[in-house]
């Protein structure tokens, strides 16, 4: 009984050691990513320029670039970034005078409804359409799928979104083909990024399940007379599903930070189109703001698949992997 609690003990501990490092790592990354993006801004252009009209006299623009601190020396403005960083201050917009942080907050459940409602597409199309082209693979239905992933996979998410709007805004007139937040304006701006991410999904489940279905146990499983149908979902797509989670944490992640050309092409107010604005009107506070918790975002998605193998296969845990 000691023994057991003590071994408990110990791959507790391990766990912790293993998020605390990965929590290090992203911390880091996220540092790194925001660095890069600090020393770009600096080199775009002067954002008094966009901030005030150009026959504006020397000194009002010298007055507004030393509130903004643009006048100080960029190790300077660094260093107050960092420190704000830390407190969660991550200055006032340029543009809008309120925190770039809330601003950005703001949109992220708005972001976060579009990436969700791409993902329930993406994994109710590529999932299904994945695990048929590895059942019959050789057949027309094999080369159908893939030859449509493929296309799926070549195609520009904005030009699939304007084909949406052209045809069931313009033509049909069913849908609106600007976005206000609601669900009948979300459609098409969930089947634009979705249909990417089916594509992606379908060839990594077809290539997963292929390699599953070479496996003794599934062979077993047929010779003991089980339906294909429990062969194929309680055997061979459950073993297969390590990969296929993989790609969907990088496809949400992506959709997460990654959305920005779907929201302003259909005007979707998610944080993606305050990028956007950010960027066009070098706003540096929320650029930076918008880079910090889209970083966040991404590396707590790729945590949450980390954790969720070890739900999948019991053979793969965290203390299993911290010991090597």
């Amino acid at each position: 009984m000691a023994v057991a609690s003590r071994q408990r003990g110990r791959e507790g501990h391990r766990v912790f050691r293993y998020i605390a490092k990965r929590i290090l790592f992203a911390a880091l990354t996220i540092l790194g990513v925001v660095t890069i993006v600090f020393i770009l801004q600096r080199t775009t252009g002067d954002p008094i320029a966009t901030l005030l009209p150009p026959d504006v006299p020397l000194e009002e623009q010298a007055k507004l670039r030393t509130a903004l601190g643009l006048d100080q020396p960029i190790h300077v403005q660094y260093g107050k970034f960092l420190a704000g960083l830390v407190r969660g201050d991550l200055g006032y917009s340029y543009r809008q005078g309120a925190p770039a942080l809330g601003l950005v907050l703001e949109r992220v459940p708005s972001t976060f409804k579009l990436a969700s409602a791409g993902m329930l597409v993406a994994m109710a199309i590529g999932m299904p359409a994945g695990v048929l082209a590895a059942v019959y693979r050789g057949t027309v239905g094999d080369r159908i799928v893939m030859s449509l992933a493929l296309v799926g996979q070549a195609m520009p998410v904005y030009w699939t979104g304007i084909l949406l709007i052209l045809v069931f805004s313009v033509r049909l007139r069913w849908l609106p083909a600007i976005s206000n937040g609601g669900f009948v304006s979300m459609i098409m701006p969930a089947l634009a990024v979705g249909a990417y991410s089916a594509a992606r999904i379908a060839r990594m489940t077809r290539s997963s399940m292929l390699e599953v279905l070479r496996m003794d146990y599934v062979r077993t499983a047929r010779s003991k007379g089980l339906r294909n149908s429990a062969v194929i979902t309680e055997h061979a797509l459950r073993n297969a599903l390590i990969p296929i989670v993989t790609v969907l944490g990088m496809e949400f992640g992506s959709l997460m930070g990654g959305s920005v050309i779907v929201e302003s092409v259909f005007a979707w107010p998610g944080v993606g189109r305050l990028a956007v604005n950010a960027i066009m009107g070098r706003d540096y506070p929320v650029v930076q703001a918008v880079v910090v918790v889209v970083s966040a975002i991404f590396v707590l998605i790729n945590l949450g698949v980390d954790l969720t193998y070890g739900l999948l296969d019991p053979r793969i845990s965290i203390a299993n992997t911290t010991r090597r």
